[in-house]
């Protein structure tokens, strides 16, 4: 049963199974994001989040590479504003990108967490939080561990994870450590983690 609280949030969203896609990727993740992007259809009816660890040092011209490859409207995620479907919010580098309770975009300069900032941990831990069974996190290509702990609280409020197969990555690091956990749904490649989630949220929710 929806709380009345869960009802408010999910209010501006269609009646399908998934609300919201959190994706995280490192090294040789933009390919793997492009890809599933572009694969998804214009009506998509979930919002899209994307983690990226990029140099601070440097603009990110990311949002604006990935509009270049899908009918999505994709935008640099910004404090305040409410998650809508058929948008990809794209983390801020240095900015951490997470949701709040009223299923607004949250950025913070708090601390790195494992050494990156923005964390897929904070974000997936946040849409779990905020959206519960109706969240899907992807995990693509890239070093370290970073969304292990997202994931596995992800799986806790009854959402969805996949993984990036190890075939289709240029670094396996963090899609392993995250299979590893034993709480993966799916391990697929690009193309088919975009196919899975057409399936998965454009498939009506029953009553």
């Amino acid at each position: 049963m929806i709380s009345q609280y869960q009802h408010k949030i999910l209010a501006h969203f269609p009646n399908v199974a998934f609300n919201v896609v959190a994706i995280a990727a490192s090294k040789g993740g933009l390919n793997a994001i492009s890809n599933i992007v572009s694969a998804l259809p214009s009506d998509f009816p979930a919002a899209i989040l994307v983690v990226q660890h990029l140099s601070p040092l440097y603009p990110s011209y990311m949002a604006k590479l990935l509009s270049y490859h899908t009918a999505l409207q994709v935008k640099n995620a910004s404090s305040g504003e409410l998650l809508r479907p058929s948008k990809v919010y794209v983390a801020v580098p240095d900015w951490h990108l997470m949701v709040n309770s009223n299923g607004k975009v949250y950025l913070s300069k708090a601390a790195k967490v494992n050494f990156v900032r923005p964390s897929a941990n904070l974000l997936f831990q946040s849409v779990a939080s905020s959206y519960k069974t109706r969240a899907i996190g992807v995990v693509l290509s890239g070093r370290g561990t970073d969304g292990v702990l997202g994931a596995l609280t992800i799986k806790k409020h009854g959402g969805t994870v996949i993984a990036q197969d190890e075939a289709s990555c240029e670094c396996f690091e963090m899609p392993q450590a995250t299979i590893n956990t034993g709480k993966v749904d799916f391990v697929l490649p690009p193309n088919a983690i975009a196919a899975t989630l057409i399936s998965l949220v454009m498939a009506e929710r029953v009553a």
